[in-house]
């Protein structure tokens, strides 16, 4: 069975992130930090080594100041 975080659809997503968080002119580090969470873990995020789950998703969106819907 392929691995769903690997699938097309997850890449999008992790595209977006990368996407939304250039456009909101915050380094990954930065966002770490808003977050309370090491810059390794946006990294691994936007690689798409790092499934994130709906919460995670909706404090990333408000972060980067977009709707949901953007990222998927």
């Amino acid at each position: 069975m392929p691995n769903p975080l690997h699938s097309k659809a997850y890449k999008k997503v992790a595209v977006r992130l990368k996407q939304a968080r250039i456009e909101a002119n915050l380094t990954q580090a930065q966002v770490a930090k808003k977050l309370g969470k090491p810059q390794s873990f946006i990294s691994k995020i936007e690689s798409a080594e790092r499934r994130l789950d709906v919460a995670e998703l909706q404090v990333l969106a408000v972060v980067y100041k977009k709707k949901l819907d953007y990222f998927v």
